[in-house]
């Protein structure tokens, strides 16, 4: 599913969400025992395949403002859809430090794939929700 931000007559930006899957060896061992991920050797997992900002609106807030609202989504979805987390493969080193801003943790065996359990989306969504 791809989702659309657009401002005025410009796209500002957009991101893609699809389901994927991870294999439980493929995420650190501490992790997965912390988390109490069921025991199977593939978990469902939710996979931001693209999101992207215009270039013209560079230092807007746009691409934390796509990446919020794609683990809002993300997070309705798991609801219907079994998923332990949001998965993505960050195109350059800006995108790889841009992500683990928000918390998500390199795969060990990959530098450009990272994930974020679910749990803390949902934690990090409870911070930003107005009193």
């Amino acid at each position: 599913m791809t989702y659309v931000l657009v401002a005025g007559e410009r796209i500002a930006g957009y991101y893609t969400l699809s389901a994927d899957n991870i294999r439980v060896e493929d995420l650190p061992a501490e992790l997965v025992k912390r988390l109490k991920l069921p025991r199977y050797p593939v978990l469902g997992a939710t996979l931001i395949g693209r999101l992207a900002r215009d270039l013209g609106f560079k230092g807007m807030g746009i691409g934390e403002l796509l990446l919020v609202d794609a683990l809002k989504v993300a997070n309705r979805m798991s609801r219907k859809i079994a998923s332990v987390g949001v998965v993505v493969d960050a195109i350059d080193a800006n995108a790889h430090r841009f992500y683990e801003a928000f918390g998500f943790l390199p795969f060990p065996e990959s530098e450009r794939r990272l994930f974020l359990p679910l749990r803390t989306v949902q934690e990090l969504l409870a911070q930003s929700e107005p009193e």
